[in-house]
């Protein structure tokens, strides 16, 4: 199994963040999320649980569901269906208000169903996710601080991706 967690610290109040980072349309601000789309919304809210959330990357296709929603803390997703396939075991954003914004943390559990799959998933696929985490936290970063000051990026002290 292969695990990603990627965590940025946005300058920006934790329910805007929050909101952002649900709203799947957003991760197409990245050149490496093609598409992104609300299949069916979820109960009470649109990105609320039972959401369904389809992404197309530079990588592969992944068909999403909300399995827990607390705005503006955290929600919770598995990926039901990918190309390429993999078994899903986790899918995470919390948000928690820090010292100039909201600290935003991304996790991820997955496994490949292939020969040596686990291996390829730690040295391949998680880097690349990790990659593309990052590369949608700072768009959020972007979209959410324009002209904004105060600190903005990764949590100081911290990698930006940890990998385990």
């Amino acid at each position: 199994m292969a695990t990603v967690t990627v965590r940025r610290v946005i300058a920006a109040p934790i329910g805007e963040v929050f909101d952002w980072c649900a709203t799947t349309t957003n991760y197409t601000r990245t050149r490496f999320v093609l598409r992104a789309r609300l299949a069916r919304p979820g109960a009470g809210a649109a990105y609320g649980v039972g959401a369904v959330r389809v992404h197309t990357w530079l990588i592969g296709w992944f068909r999403e569901r909300i399995t827990s929603y607390h705005p503006p803390y955290d929600f919770d997703y598995t990926v039901d269906r990918s190309f390429p396939p993999a078994r899903h075991e986790l899918g995470r954003m919390t948000f928690t208000e820090v010292d100039g914004g909201t600290l935003v943390v991304w996790e991820t559990a997955f496994r490949l169903p292939a020969p040596f799959g686990d291996a390829f998933a730690r040295v391949v696929g998680a880097p690349v996710i990790g990659h593309v985490f990052g590369r949608i936290l700072a768009a959020a970063d972007r979209a959410l601080t324009a002209g904004a000051g105060g600190p903005r990026g990764r949590v100081p002290g911290e990698p930006p991706t940890a990998l385990r």
